[in-house]
């Protein structure tokens, strides 16, 4: 949610976020409050009012404690939303962060095109992440690259289901990820539990229905165009702000079609329709995103963006710089990474959690 005032939207952005036991003495001290309910908590804010005009947005930012805001009451609603516990997603805790593995049963996404295609190396893979600590087994079927063709729905299914009843059957958290109405619907049917739709439930007519009446846990991702034409010349007016405001939209149209708060999860989306600048403006702001009072999903791994900052790396070599961008999402309260490389991201959580979430 944002709130409105003489015109303005205005929207709040968590600073002075901090972990381990400063967190709990300064919630005590009442300088400070919970970040999501989680292990973290923040006392400062950045205020962000944003006024539109003809041709471009008026954004102005201002910053101060936390305790500045009492009475003030268009930051009220935004403070319990940055602030209330969030309920189990799909039966998911977050006392730490979860970890989401992704399975790609597809001969072309952009990190291991064609490695697991084959619906036994699928689930060779499938059963390592989880071995390895993953939370959430992530499937998917249609390659969502930049640049990539669109699948037909029926290869699309052909492709995930054995994939998600195997792992289903035998007790996984499964997700789809899927923009085509009758994949997610095929999918839920198999055993998976959870919708991941980078269209936030917005490109196929029938998504939106078939999420509502199954009353299936939605991630609700934000893209500028569509695959094939999303990464040329994307613009934003402020590309935090832009793309909160969108998924505030679909939270909005979630809950009319009657689906629950807490079913629901949002992800900015890194890398689909915004350049370098636009991805680390958007990180950087992570924490706004929690203003949504929905859980929130990063999925960052193995980006474009990480080589483009660097020396031009391959997918599979862009570990670390995947690993930084978990730990930096990790430090502004993000309760799910979507992740290629479990193990070593599971280890970094655990160091994490050490740190920031155990006690003295």
């Amino acid at each position: 949610m944002s709130a409105e005032r003489s015109g303005a939207s205005v929207y709040l952005r968590p600073l002075g976020i901090l972990g381990h036991e400063a967190a709990g003495r300064a919630v005590e001290a009442g300088t400070a409050l919970p970040l999501a309910g989680g292990p973290l908590a923040f006392g400062m804010v950045e205020a962000i009012a944003r006024t539109e005009g003809e041709g471009a947005a008026e954004v102005r930012r201002a910053a101060g404690p936390v305790g500045e805001l009492a009475g003030w009451d268009p930051a009220a609603g935004l403070l319990d939303a940055l602030s209330r516990p969030r309920a189990p997603f799909a039966g998911l805790a977050f006392d730490r962060p979860a970890v989401m593995g992704i399975v790609n049963v597809t001969p072309d996404s952009f990190s291991d095109g064609g490695d697991f295609l084959d619906h036994d190396r699928a689930i060779a893979q499938g059963t390592a992440l989880l071995e390895a600590g993953a939370d959430i087994l992530d499937v998917g079927g249609e390659s969502t690259r930049p640049g990539a063709d669109p699948v037909p729905a029926e290869e699309e299914i052909r492709r995930v289901v054995p994939v998600i009843r195997h792992f289903a059957g035998r007790g996984a958290v499964v997700s789809i990820d899927t923009r085509h109405a009758a994949v997610m619907a095929t999918a839920l049917e198999a055993g998976a539990t959870i919708i991941n739709d980078v269209t936030a439930l917005t490109g196929d007519p029938g998504s939106l229905g078939v999420a509502a009446r199954a009353q299936a846990p939605v991630v609700l991702m934000h893209m500028r165009g569509e695959p094939r034409t999303m990464q040329q010349a994307p613009e934003y007016a402020d590309a935090p702000t832009d793309v909160y405001a969108d998924l505030a939209d679909r939270v909005s149209a979630c809950l009319a079609a009657g689906m629950s708060a807490g079913d629901l999860c949002v992800d900015p989306g890194i890398g689909f329709g915004k350049t370098v600048e636009h991805n680390l403006q958007i990180l950087r702001h992570a924490a706004l995103y929690h203003g949504l009072g929905v859980p929130l999903l990063i999925g960052l791994s193995r980006k474009r963006f990480i080589a483009s900052l660097s020396r031009g790396e391959a997918p599979k070599d862009r570990m670390a710089g995947s690993l930084a961008g978990a730990l930096a999402a990790f430090d502004q309260g993000t309760q799910i990474l979507r992740v290629h490389d479990v193990a070593e991201t599971c280890q970094a959580r655990a160091l994490w959690t050490g740190l920031h979430v155990r006690g003295k």
